[in-house]
This record gives structure tokens, sequence and C-alpha cells, in this order.
């Protein structure tokens, strides 16, 4: 995708996005055999919702269809959230991740693998699992310290004090 269909695209989509209170992670236009697809990633504090996706698909392929952005070829429309195991890389993805187990690659060399406890302008602290028994230790991380980071998906994940909030709003559904 050229730079100026870029920044078009981002200056035709990003105010339609942030009227719904989302955040445009990515703009995405790649080949796909005659036809092209352009990928659209959203995401909030709060989440996305498939039908919200589905509303904002509708708006932005009517205002596409007003533009010239994307020019006389054919192309298909995807606008999504992102994946549960998408790379860490803004501070709101941090923030959003608290309580959330990442794995973290250091630019000094090596892996760590911890729960977030709590984000600030400055880094992360973490809580550090403990080994054969040994009890979970915090750790305070720079995100000067961090090469790249994602998510862990947890699908045996015993509730803690971190789901208490969870909780309670299921309670309350």
């Amino acid at each position: 995708m050229s730079t100026t269909q870029s920044e078009r695209l981002r200056g035709l989509l990003e105010p339609l996005i942030a009227a719904r209170d989302l955040d445009l992670e990515e703009i995405e236009v790649t080949p796909a055999g005659k036809r092209r697809v352009l990928r659209i990633v959203v995401d909030s504090d709060e989440g996305v919702q498939l039908d919200e996706c589905a509303a904002l698909s509708r708006e932005v392929s009517e205002s596409l269809d007003d533009s010239d952005v994307m020019g006389g070829a054919p192309y298909t429309l995807e606008v999504t959230s992102p994946g549960a195991d998408r790379p860490l890389t803004e501070l709101r993805h941090y923030r959003r991740a608290v309580g959330r187990l990442i794995k973290a690659q250091l630019h000094e060399g090596g892996e760590l693998v911890a729960r977030i406890i709590a984000v600030d302008d400055t880094g992360l602290d973490l809580e550090v699992p403990g080994v054969k028994g040994r009890k979970p230790t915090a750790r305070r991380v720079s995100f000067g310290e961090i090469a790249k980071a994602r998510v862990e998906l947890e699908f045996n994940r015993k509730a803690d004090k971190h789901d208490e909030k969870t909780d309670e709003n299921k309670e309350e559904a």
C-alpha cells in the first residue's frame, strides 16, 4: 500500500472510528487474486463486539464508496478486532492487558513470562510465577527493556484476585 493511499485511508477512517470511541489499530491492503483485501483493525478498552464491527463496516463501506481512496479495482472490506495473541506495542495495549499473562522478549536477551499487575507511563509491574512450588515474585520492567511482547493465551487459568472485577460484571449481567 502506498504511503499516499495509507495516509488517505487513515484520514478518511480515523474520524469514523473515533466517533465510535474506538482506536484504529491497523490498516492493511493486500492482494488476493484479482481483488484486494482492505483489513481494518479496531479496538477499545472494553473490547469490540461483533455487532459493532458490522455497523462500522457498513459506515466505512459507504464512506469508501463516496471517495476514490481505493481506486477502481475491486476489493473486499474486513473490519475486525485484534487477535487474542496480538503484539503489545502501545501503552494502551499494556493497560488493556492488566491481569493477563504476557511473554516478553527483552533487549538484554532472554524471555520473561509474567502477569501484568499495573502499568504506568514508564513500565510494568509484573508478577513472575514461582517455579517448583516457590511463591511468585514481583518485578518492575521499563518499556525500554522490552524488545517485543504479546499476551499469552491461558485456557485453564484459575480465577484469582485479578479477576474480581470481571466476576462482579458477570454477576450483574
